[in-house]
């Protein structure tokens, strides 16, 4: 590694900051949760499962006793949870200096939210979409506030089939539908940082993608998971992207953090290109109405 790698020695000092972490007791998302605790940030794990919740804040006390983390239970696969957690969040908090939109599913079986979304598209975007709307006051309250939305390589696949959204009329196709939740993470991203823009709210929406990291993500994915110990990257490292686009201070809303190696596959954390379809703002504004609409959730 040379001399100008972006490493967890380079995370600013993070106290007095509230975090909040999607999908934080495991993978990417728990060592997430640990190097911000590690830099003193108070964290709020935000997880389906209150036993797996519980065994991730033991396993970061562990190595960091002063850590200051709680489980607030979040299934962004029902927007009800979302909207339950949102109301716990704001009742509890007066700031919210980092929200970490982490949690996702990859190439599942045939799966649906509890509204009725394919289950990727639901998780990986709307969940996401509905939870960051419904935390917006606080974040707008907290100077410096950050937004980092967790996309993949697989965005580059990825196509917005707006007439087709849950693989009805095409038949439901795995590989496709995460490309396609992947690619809607970035455009919201875009998206979001105009509005916030527009209204003159200092927020940073940054993004970020892992490259090949081996975790329980590609449980579904057999040759992905076979070829986790050639390929990939442990989760420690597979976090530094998206903690760089959290913590790095000459970050600007906008950019787009992967890993420097061959084909972003593993490497330190870097400003990557993306897709021309992620860069379309007509694709972008489409899909803001459409989530707007399927979350019941409007802001900016």
């Amino acid at each position: 590694m040379s001399a100008r790698d972006w490493t967890h020695d380079d995370i600013p000092d993070q106290s007095g900051k509230l975090a909040i972490v999607t999908g934080a007791n495991s993978g990417i998302g728990l060592e997430t949760a640990r190097a911000l605790a590690t830099r003193g940030a108070r964290v709020i794990l935000a997880c389906r499962s209150e036993i797996k919740a519980e065994a991730a804040i033991e396993d970061i006390l562990r190595g960091v006793p002063q850590a200051e983390l709680k489980f607030i239970e979040l299934d962004l696969a029902d927007l009800e949870s979302v909207r339950s957690f949102a109301e716990t969040v704001i009742e509890g908090e007066d700031r919210l200096d980092l929200l970490i939109n982490n949690a996702g599913v990859m190439i599942p079986p045939e799966s649906y939210t509890a509204q009725g979304y394919e289950l990727q598209l639901g998780v990986n975007h709307l969940g996401h979409f509905a939870l960051t709307g419904l935390l917006m006051p606080l974040l707008r309250a907290t100077p410096g506030a950050r937004i980092v939305s967790m996309s993949s390589l697989a965005h580059k696949f990825g196509r917005m089939k707006f007439d087709d959204l849950d693989f009805e009329s095409r038949g439901y196709r795995a590989g496709p539908a995460y490309a396609q939740s992947k690619l809607a993470n970035l455009l919201f991203t875009l998206e979001l940082s105009k509005r916030l823009d527009d209204v003159g709210a200092e927020v940073i929406v940054a993004a970020a993608h892992p490259g090949w990291t081996a975790t329980n993500l590609q449980q579904h994915a057999g040759v992905f998971e076979q070829l986790n110990p050639l390929l990939g990257m442990d989760p420690a490292d597979g976090a530094l992207p998206a903690l760089r686009a959290a913590t790095d201070p000459d970050v600007q809303s906008g950019d787009y953090f992967g890993p420097s190696g061959w084909m972003e596959i593993r490497g330190a954390p870097v400003k990557v290109g993306r897709t021309k379809a992620a860069k379309s703002e007509a694709d972008a504004a489409k899909l803001w109405a459409i989530s707007e609409q399927r979350t019941e959730t409007e802001y900016l």
